[in-house]
């Protein structure tokens, strides 16, 4: 089905810039990472001092140190983004970020069950975009809808909207 089908005409296309974000994973990563710190807070503090006292300088080290981790695993998780300007397109996945002028992008996929949408890019490779993840479920779908919009709103090799 081709992607002008899709897009509804009681929604316009967004005005660019336009920022794309995952929600149901920067909520897990906020909640989830509060609530740990939360509960290894008040684990730490009600311990008995003696106890606390029997942890060595490297064993508070490597939780802290674990505890790092975690959070830039979460920080990478959470700064997924797309925004779609006037000349490109910025992706940004975990630690990398990628800008791609609009005639490289050929297409943007979201199948059912997948974990993120995808770029079909013209030199005939994709790129995962991150930004719409399918456990958002309609918000990714309709994120992947704005974007074929735009997508398909000039001809290849002009400047979009």
């Amino acid at each position: 089905m081709p992607a002008g089908s899709e897009a509804r005409a009681d929604r316009p296309l967004p005005s660019l810039p336009h920022t794309w974000r995952p929600f149901g994973v920067r909520v897990a990563v906020i909640g989830v990472g509060l609530m740990l710190l939360a509960v290894c807070v008040a684990a730490w503090y009600g311990f008995d001092p003696s106890v606390r006292a029997r942890f060595s300088g490297l064993q508070r080290f490597t939780v802290l140190a674990m505890g790092a981790g975690l959070g830039t695993c979460g920080w990478a998780l959470a700064r997924a983004r797309l925004t779609a300007r006037r000349d490109s397109l910025l992706v940004v996945n975990g630690f990398r970020t990628r800008q791609l002028e609009w005639a490289e992008v050929v297409g943007v996929h979201l199948p059912p069950g997948a974990p993120w949408a995808t770029l079909d890019l013209a030199d005939g490779t994709t790129l995962s975009a991150m930004a719409f993840q399918g456990s958002d479920g309609r918000r990714a779908r309709d994120g992947v809808r704005q974007l074929r919009a735009l997508l398909d709103a000039a001809g290849p090799g002009d400047e979009r909207p």
